[in-house]
């Protein structure tokens, strides 16, 4: 039994060699978005149980390479850890649900996307206040799609994911075509911005150089992106 183990622990600490790199890339992609109380020690560490979660429940058959799998696991107990430690004020949840509802009914009302000014006046707000609030949902925000209620793990394809039903696996298709169509219905910049952002994995910085905007300008419009798309997916999310 103890050769097994420590066979065992052999495996786990190449696969920690291996792939560290991996778990460090992505907790410093995510910290480009976190406030500054979240250290990236704990997403690191949060990050290495979720690799070594992938080496025990990885499924070769299921045709994602191990990297991909990885990926995922890693990113979701980032995430885990950050939901267990929710920094944002009740405040600014109640703001972004604020936001989200008129342009939700700016939307409906129009048949188009939502324009700032139009946002402002449904909202009795300034520009300045109506920026504070997009600065202070990016502070908090989540660097996935999270931000609009998807799990990236029900993304993944069921890679290595206990097995649904029929019922739900249609139920997440559903969801999966919804939220491709709001993204491609987006305005073509915050398209753009949520393109380079989480395929691309692009820092706020590099798109606004790419945009010719600034890093706060590029928060600003990645935060109006995904509440727009809180918005539109809203049924869905509730």
């Amino acid at each position: 039994m103890s050769h097994y183990k420590t066979q065992d622990r052999k495996a786990q600490e190449k696969v920690v060699v291996q792939y560290a790199p991996l778990v460090k890339r992505i907790a410093y992609h995510l910290m480009a978005r976190m406030p500054p109380m979240v250290l990236v020690d704990d997403l690191i560490q949060a990050g290495m149980i979720g690799l070594l979660d992938a080496s025990r429940n990885y499924d070769p058959t299921q045709g994602a390479s191990f990297e991909t799998y990885a990926g995922i696991r890693i990113r979701g107990a980032m995430l885990d850890e950050l939901r267990r430690n929710d920094w944002a004020p009740k405040s600014v949840h109640r703001k972004v649900r604020e936001v989200t509802e008129a342009m939700r009914r700016i939307e409906n009302r129009t048949g188009r996307d939502a324009r700032d000014q139009e946002v402002m006046q449904e909202m009795g707000l300034s520009q300045d206040e109506y920026f504070k609030i997009l600065q202070e949902a990016s502070m908090f925000r989540m660097t996935n799609l999270e931000d609009v209620g998807v799990d990236e793990e029900a993304i993944s394809e069921g890679l290595g994911a206990p097995q649904t039903t029929p019922v739900e696996e249609l139920e997440d298709d559903d969801f999966r075509n919804g939220l491709a169509r709001s993204i491609a219905a987006l305005p073509e910049r915050e398209r753009l911005i949520v393109t380079m952002y989480y395929d691309n994995e692009l820092n706020l910085r590099e798109i606004g150089t790419v945009l010719g905007v600034s890093e706060s300008r590029t928060s600003q419009l990645l935060s109006q992106a995904l509440l727009r798309l809180r918005a539109r997916m809203k049924t869905w999310l509730t």
